[in-house]
């Protein structure tokens, strides 16, 4: 079992020729609206790939939530635990998508925001007999340290989106940022090369392995004394929003199943990378066998 506490929210995603600079006014594409939310899509993306997958959040009592709860359920995420919050709006993510598939994304929590240690305990069975639990920072911080401590599995930790003042729950496993999450963290530069970015993930403390995502450039993966680097397979991107989360929620599934960490994280850059090749955050996350068809091509 994978136990996902996070984020629900709807995207709504434009395509645009280039990222305003403040003050600034582009003409983008016609909108689209997707599922989404780190949490959601993490929680899919698992599910997906063959995961026995549970999710704890929130959502509003607005049109967005049935989107949403329906969206989870048909891809067979347990949502006994996700519950509806009167008075506020679900969760929605703003979109802005370039001709390279770079994205840049402002989140408005809603319901989201209203996750605290109560639903977390009131989740106490599922998340002590999760062999993963799976924990982002689109909720507030009371969320992730009460499932962290209740967790009976790996508790591994996307600290994204970056929040300068945020708390890193206790009793991390494993560390998942991207290089802009990594500086914030250690408080250093965005690192550059992969020796910058040893060295900035060498300050990080309390988790027991760190896995740096870095685009096309790969994965680090630092461990002990150790750190390896995973490079990316080669694929033309179209849109790269949901990345990371399949990312993450590949390599809670193989996790689960027993491999070992760089072969999860090597199976996991396998998941990412077809994902960038489609639009959308939930339409473009990978299934197993595609996953498994992409593996033996790249071998």
């Amino acid at each position: 079992m994978i136990a996902v506490v996070g984020s629900l929210n709807l995207d709504l995603v434009v395509p645009v020729p280039k990222h305003p600079v403040p003050g600034e006014t582009v003409l983008g594409g016609d909108i689209a609206q997707h599922p989404g939310g780190k949490g959601a899509n993490q929680a899919v993306a698992a599910a997906r790939l063959g995961g026995n997958v549970a999710f704890v959040g929130r959502v509003g009592e607005d049109g967005a939530a049935g989107v949403m709860l329906d969206a989870v359920r048909e891809e067979g995420v347990d949502t006994t635990h996700i519950a509806r919050t009167p008075g506020v709006p679900t969760g929605r993510a703003l979109i802005a998508v370039d001709p390279a598939g770079e994205n840049s994304i402002i989140v408005s929590p809603g319901a989201n925001s209203r996750l605290g240690a109560a639903d977390c305990e009131a989740a106490a069975d599922l998340l002590q007999k999760a062999a993963v639990t799976v924990l982002q920072q689109e909720v507030p911080d009371e969320a992730n340290h009460t499932a962290a401590r209740l967790a009976g599995g790996i508790v591994l930790h996307n600290p994204a989106p970056a929040v300068a003042d945020a708390v890193a729950p206790p009793h991390v496993d494993l560390l998942v940022p991207n290089r802009t999450e990594l500086a914030a963290l250690t408080g250093t530069p965005v690192p550059e090369t992969i020796e910058d970015v040893v060295a900035a993930a060498r300050k990080l403390t309390g988790a027991a392995a760190v896995i740096v995502t870095l685009g096309g450039d790969g994965v680090l993966l630092l461990e002990g004394a150790s750190h390896l680097h995973i490079p990316a397979f080669t694929v033309r991107p179209v849109d790269t929003t949901a990345a990371g989360d399949s990312f993450c929620g590949a390599l809670a599934v193989a996790l689960a199943e027993g491999r070992t960490l760089e072969q999860a994280a090597r199976w996991a850059c396998a998941a990412a990378a077809i994902s960038t090749t489609r639009a959308g955050a939930q339409p473009s996350l990978a299934r197993r066998d595609e996953v498994e068809a992409f593996l033996a091509r790249h071998r």
